[in-house]
């Protein structure tokens, strides 16, 4: 006996060609109860989709409003209302490209007031701070009334309360900007979808790309796998009270000050 459509649970990775967002996809397939799992990223897909038909890839800017809009409005028209949705996109530094498709400019943690430049910052907030804002503001008509959970990776080092060795302006901030905007949005989606549970996550320093210049200090049993660090996610998301929304949690479950 097949699930009819108002059966049918629907999840969206944003940010899907990451080192844990690959992880994120490939555990989220595996629960039974998803239908379909949307994934997007700059690209084609970085992981296999053949034979999996729960994936639908799709490659788009998550950055750019108008692609967000049509894609959200799109997803609206086919009925889709999603129970899950994690956004695992985030950048702390980066080469800088001369490729005119890529246009990137260099990043890199600032260590002292010097350091800070106008284009950087622009750069840490449009990621980690503008994009998803402008999923928070498109997600709000497609998250299933019955319930849903939308995650956004944040950082421990975007604790206001919690900074006590200063540095990284770049991040930190836009990372900061990023939980005032979640715990923001969570006001207004207790009113328009009260069953929605918001949260950011502070995955742990995670053996990927991202932390790769910035593990030499990391002790080995805090360095986690893609594997672990999602597994926590999932796990975490499962006891998410909507009425306790909006939640700031580390990857062992535990609160982090704002």
């Amino acid at each position: 006996m097949q699930d009819s459509d108002n059966d049918k649970k629907y999840a969206l990775i944003i940010g899907a060609n990451g080192g844990i967002g690959q992880e994120i996809v490939k555990q989220v397939c595996a629960q039974q109860r998803f239908h379909t799992v949307f994934t997007l990223s700059r690209s084609d897909a970085a992981f296999s989709v053949e034979g999996n038909s729960k994936v639908v890839h799709q490659a788009m800017d998550t950055s750019n409003e108008t692609a967000v809009k049509a894609f959200t409005k799109d997803l609206k028209k086919q009925g889709v209302q999603l129970s899950l949705v994690i956004c695992a996109t985030g950048i702390l530094h980066q080469q800088a490209s001369s490729n005119a498709e890529e246009n990137t400019i260099g990043l890199k943690p600032e260590k002292r007031l010097e350091d800070i430049h106008e284009q950087q910052l622009s750069e840490y907030f449009r990621i980690n701070s503008i994009l998803p804002a402008i999923w928070l503001q498109n997600l709000v008509d497609i998250v299933d009334k019955k319930g849903a959970s939308i995650v956004f990776f944040s950082a421990r080092v975007g604790s206001i309360s919690e900074n006590g060795l200063g540095g990284w302006y770049g991040y930190r901030a836009s990372k900061a900007a990023l939980n005032m905007l979640v715990k923001t949005a969570a006001i207004e989606y207790q009113r328009r979808k009260p069953n929605t549970s918001l949260m950011c996550y502070h995955p742990g320093t995670v053996d990927t790309g991202l932390s790769k210049p910035f593990q030499a200090n990391v002790k080995p049993e805090k360095l986690f796998t893609p594997e672990f660090t999602v597994n926590q996610l999932l796990s975490i998301c499962t006891q998410l009270d909507p009425e306790k929304s909006p939640y700031y949690l580390d990857w062992g479950g535990k609160t982090i000050a704002w």
